[in-house]
């Protein structure tokens, strides 16, 4: 396993919709296990595919961060099919480091996803599961949390971040 590079916002890759995975192969397999490990050293809860620069319709999630492999999810191909509630929480994004904000999204979420042979299953996720499922297909669908707000909020965070960028 290896730690890979995140890139960040502003490269283009993350705005790309992603494409449908193909036959499960061995580089996948250790695409998944990097994607794991990286998520984990940089304390996220979730990373997608395009987060790494691979066009693809693939993220892991794991609520436990690190603590419990029983709660690794890998999404591969989801889709959201249904929605329920809501809720307002704090957001971030590895992509996005230094950015907090808070952002509405739904309390429960059911997704239909693919396993590695290709069948297919429904997960259903609520409070910080179903935050993590919204972004992450978010992430596949070229599209960043902050890309929720106003265009006015958006640049006061496009400005936070690059400031935040500079002084490392």
């Amino acid at each position: 396993m290896a730690v890979r590079e995140v890139i960040t916002w502003g490269d283009p890759r993350l705005k790309k919709n992603s494409e449908d995975v193909g036959p499960w192969t061995p580089e996948l397999e250790q695409l998944v296990a990097d994607m794991y490990e990286t998520a984990l050293a940089e304390e996220g809860v979730g990373l997608a595919a395009p987060q790494v620069g691979i066009n693809l319709n693939l993220a892991v999630i794991d609520c436990s961060c690190g603590e419990d492999p029983a709660q690794r999810i890998l999404l591969l191909n989801p889709e959201i099919i249904a929605e329920e509630g809501s809720q307002k929480g704090p957001e971030g994004c590895l992509s996005i480091p230094g950015i907090t904000e808070v952002l509405e999204r739904p309390q429960k979420v059911t997704i239909r996803n693919h396993r590695p042979d290709g069948s297919t299953y429904e997960l259903v996720g609520e409070d910080l599961l179903a935050r993590a499922f919204c972004h992450e297909i978010d992430h596949l669908r070229g599209r960043l949390f902050v890309e929720y707000f106003g265009p006015v909020k958006k640049q006061v965070l496009q400005r936070k971040y690059t400031k935040n960028q500079k002084a490392g």
